[in-house]
């Protein structure tokens, strides 16, 4: 195994920040590993902006599920899908010519998430490298009116994460990931009634030592109540529904 896959390994999700501040140096590196990365027809369809105003960062630490550590993190980087800037570029050249312009639809907005993401991923690795923790927040896209007043954010553009960067105060533990019945061969397969039983049991003592508490129930039941039925999914869900209808709004 080489160092890259044993750092990628190792690397898990950094929530309590030392005080010490990134270098201009760890910045500028990161960003530019973020914008090396893959990107559909080179057309680099995101757009990273720092937040560096403290009240700005207080205020996405209530937006985001009320989670106090995102205004105590010392770089804080949302990454927007967008493709306001290429709609602004075809305006302005008349690239559609007599045919009037198309608004971006659901597949690019597919598409776009897909290079904000990837661009994502490459600033986390880069940041561990340097030893420099990260946490993503995918609660950005909650509360949709108020983030895109706040950081200003036009029709076609869409905010599908948010990185915090930092020096970890404490040591990391790892949280197991469950393997089983991710990779398929060929076709998705969905689970038999014994692969259903068997996942529920494994997944059971995989989370245990993590705060799964007694008596709550089969661990399936646990995530349906604290995550997929959450007050907090609803509103990502409704959030989310105004973010694509104005994406997809002409102008």
């Amino acid at each position: 195994m080489n160092e890259t896959i044993r750092l990628m390994n190792r690397r898990c999700s950094t929530r309590s920040f030392a005080g010490t501040p990134l270098t201009a140096e760890e910045r500028a590196a990161i960003l530019h590993t973020a914008m090396r990365a893959p990107t559909a027809g080179n057309m680099m369809l995101y757009s990273i902006i720092e937040i560096e105003d403290q009240a700005t960062k207080d205020e996405l630490a209530i937006t985001c599920d009320n989670q106090p550590f995102i205004a105590r993190a010392p770089w804080v980087l949302v990454f927007v899908a967008d493709y306001q800037k290429w709609t602004d570029l075809f305006d302005a050249t008349d690239a559609s010519g007599e045919t009037p312009r198309r608004a971006p639809g659901p597949g690019d907005l597919m598409l776009a998430c897909s290079d904000a993401l990837i661009a994502a991923q490459n600033a986390v690795i880069a940041a561990e490298s340097l030893g420099i923790g990260s946490c993503y927040i995918g609660d950005i896209m909650e509360n949709g009116e108020r983030v895109a007043e706040m950081l200003g954010l036009p029709a076609h553009t869409f905010p599908i994460a948010m990185l915090c960067f930092g020096r970890a105060a404490t040591d990391r533990p790892l949280v197991d990931r469950y393997e089983r019945h991710v990779v398929h061969q060929d076709r998705y397969a969905r689970l038999t009634a014994d692969q259903i039983a068997g996942a529920c049991e494994d997944l059971q003592h995989l989370h245990a030592p993590h705060g799964l508490p007694v008596g709550a129930g089969s661990y399936p039941q646990v995530v349906y109540r604290r995550k997929y039925d959450a007050e907090f999914t609803h509103e990502l869900n409704r959030s989310v529904a105004f973010w694509l209808e104005r994406w997809q709004q002409q102008g």
